[in-house]
């Protein structure tokens, strides 16, 4: 795999905290959420939003 320049860094780290935070927005509004169908949403864009977090922190390493 070919190095990232700098600005391809601080976009994917951009990107991360971006997920994070949808992550963390995401997980508060399941709390919050009465609806068994509309928790299981944001349970899922949650999870999905880790996901892809993770897949993004691969590019670090």
């Amino acid at each position: 795999m070919t190095q990232l320049n700098q600005l391809e860094l601080q976009n994917i780290r951009h990107l991360i905290g971006s997920h994070e935070t949808a992550y963390q927005k995401l997980q508060s509004y399941a709390q919050q959420a009465t609806d068994p169908q509309i928790k299981q949403m944001f349970q899922q864009s949650a999870q999905d939003a880790q996901n892809t977090k993770q897949q993004l922190m691969s590019f670090l390493q």
